[in-house]
């Protein structure tokens, strides 16, 4: 049987196989959350699989097209930011996290998820607290995810120029705080965020 990549932790469980999922942009202010899901595949190993908060950006840039080369499968998905106004930043990243499994092409018998809480679905999962330095698959879901969602605030940031979105990736810095308050909230902003529905109060908000 296959069993789970893991770092530092161990499992005796037989499993076939195992996903690793975890999302990225619980914090920010601005962007969607995004989630990543990823199987390993055990003949094709990986070095310097971490948890992407832990590497450089050039590090996880270099691991970002080997797990894509080297994955028996892998998904990106995103819960929206009216999804995130609507449903609050956790039940968003849940379904962020469902979206990228449902997305895998091969399904898994499994799922490590980041974290102290499951989605509420239908694979056999487990809650992993720090998963992402402790197991394989969760790590390689959270460098593709941590990718992905700085490449779009990138981008994001030549639309809604003077926010400094490519600095702090949307994060709650006094810069982007200033910024809020002095150039508005655009459509890419959470308003359920206070900082981000303090900076409205009453102001009509920005168009791109």
């Amino acid at each position: 049987m296959m069993q789970p990549q893991l770092l530092f932790a161990f499992s005796t469980q037989p499993l076939r196989l195992v996903a690793g999922v975890d999302e990225v942009g619980r914090g920010p202010l601005a962007g969607d959350v995004v989630a990543a899901a990823v199987i390993l595949d055990p003949e094709r190993p990986i070095g310097g699989l971490a948890d992407s908060k832990q590497l450089t950006e050039a590090q996880r840039e270099r691991l970002y097209p080997l797990i894509i080369a080297n994955a028996l499968a892998w998904a990106v998905a995103r819960a929206s930011v009216e999804e995130i106004d609507r449903i609050n930043i956790l039940q968003a990243s849940l379904l962020a996290m469902t979206r990228a499994v449902m997305a895998l092409a091969t399904q898994p018998d499994f799922v490590y998820v980041d974290g102290n809480r499951c989605p509420q679905w239908r694979y056999p999962s487990e809650a992993i607290v720090k998963g992402d330095s402790r197991i394989a698959e969760i790590a390689a879901a959270s460098i593709i995810a941590k990718v992905t969602r700085d490449r779009e605030l990138v981008e994001l940031d030549a639309v809604y120029p003077g926010y400094g979105l490519a600095r702090h990736k949307g994060y709650p810095t006094r810069e982007h705080i200033q910024a809020l308050q002095q150039l508005g909230v655009t459509p890419i902003h959470r308003r359920s965020f206070a900082p981000v529905a303090q900076a409205l109060d009453g102001k009509e908000p920005r168009q791109l």
